[in-house]
């Protein structure tokens, strides 16, 4: 593995190693205390009626719209149940949010461009994909990408590019066609290259085409792809978002094919220093590009007595907020509600009885 920080501190370089060491073996020295994934009692999303719709130019909020390869579109709208001794109750809808605005650094530019296949192949990484509309998404299921609403759909109508949609995953670049020697004792790092899968359909939230990409929109920035056939990788799952203060160490991660850094992927991580029901508000360094990136954090699962990554936001852009009377600025992800997960699980699996534990 290469990491390319430039101007990086030697002492900082050494940090940042031994804490991807340790999140990727676990807990070495044996503290007791482990951060957990909490068990929540999530809703169920039901599809009640879909209408055909007119072909696009190129209710409810988690009602969804979906394009297809051919530029058709349906609307589905839905009803929200929670499951309970007591039978199906019904439950409103959620609210609160503001427009996204171009992505940032903060001072000093914190993030690791990834190079080399032994890493960029495998997980976490391998789950990072390149939209052919110039953002990021992440494997979510072995048909699925998940994403940014903003990358495929202005809030108004979809993006130029998004009927013959692509997606784009990194591999080896072979010279003569050959598979070679192994190089990983060389200096420079293997070329990659992207190869593409069509798009079959996608799903957008009507909270996010409602909204105009403004007032409430940016909570429903979210959209999930279902590829034309299996990627064959292996990928990570959603999960409810816990609170803040609840992540391990209070920090966040995400990895994205930032416009600055053309062809690399790019990771980065950083603490959480605000929220709202359904935002983070976070200074990850980042530039446009790394939109749809899949925020995700690393808990112990007390079922399975194991460690697992889940993502729970997708990174969106960036926001000014009110602190305490004045004006800050944050880069935002959109948080993974109960409600949201129920209906992005739905999505992926098409039956709300396996999308019963998030």
């Amino acid at each position: 593995m290469v990491l390319s920080m430039a101007g990086i501190p030697g002492l900082l370089f050494l940090l940042f190693l031994l804490l991807l060491c340790a999140v990727g073996q676990g807990n070495p020295y044996g503290v007791p205390w482990k951060p957990t994934w909490p068990a929540y009692h999530l809703p169920v999303v039901l599809p009640q009626a879909t209408l055909n719709l007119a072909k696009p130019d190129f209710g409810q909020y988690l009602s969804y719209e979906t394009l297809y390869a051919n530029g058709s579109r349906t609307e589905t709208q839905v009803g929200i149940y929670i499951l309970g001794r007591g039978g199906a109750q019904h439950q409103d809808r959620e609210s609160s949010g503001k427009s996204r605005r171009k992505r940032q650094i903060y001072g000093y530019d914190s993030r690791f461009s990834i190079f080399g296949k032994d890493f960029l192949l495998n997980y976490p990484f391998s789950t990072s994909v390149k939209l052919s509309t110039g953002c990021t998404g992440t494997l979510v299921a072995e048909k699925h990408v998940l994403t940014a609403a903003h990358c495929i759909h202005d809030g108004k109508t979809y993006v130029k590019g998004t009927q013959k949609l692509r997606v784009g995953f990194l591999k080896p670049k072979f010279k003569d066609g050959g598979r070679g020697a192994n190089d990983s004792s060389s200096a420079m790092p293997e070329k990659m290259k992207f190869q593409w899968i069509r798009v079959k359909r996608t799903h957008v939230p009507k909270g996010w085409i409602k909204g105009n990409a403004n007032d409430i929109g940016m909570d429903y920035d979210y959209a999930l792809l279902e590829l034309k056939k299996p990627h064959k990788r292996k990928f990570m799952n959603i999960g409810v978002s816990p609170p803040a203060k609840q992540l391990p160490g209070g920090r966040i991660h995400f990895s994205g094919y930032d416009n600055d850094r053309p062809g690399n992927l790019v990771y980065r991580f950083c603490d959480v220093k605000d929220e709202t029901y359904d935002l983070l508000y976070q200074q990850c360094d980042a530039q446009p590009g790394a939109s749809g990136s899949g925020v995700y954090v690393r808990m112990w699962k007390r079922q399975q007595q194991k460690w697992e990554r889940k993502i729970i936001g997708i990174f969106s852009g960036h926001q000014w907020v009110d602190m305490n009377g004045s004006p800050q600025d944050f880069n935002v992800a959109v948080r993974i509600t109960p409600l949201k997960y129920a209906q992005i699980c739905y999505w992926i699996k098409g039956n709300y009885l396996d999308c019963r534990e998030g």
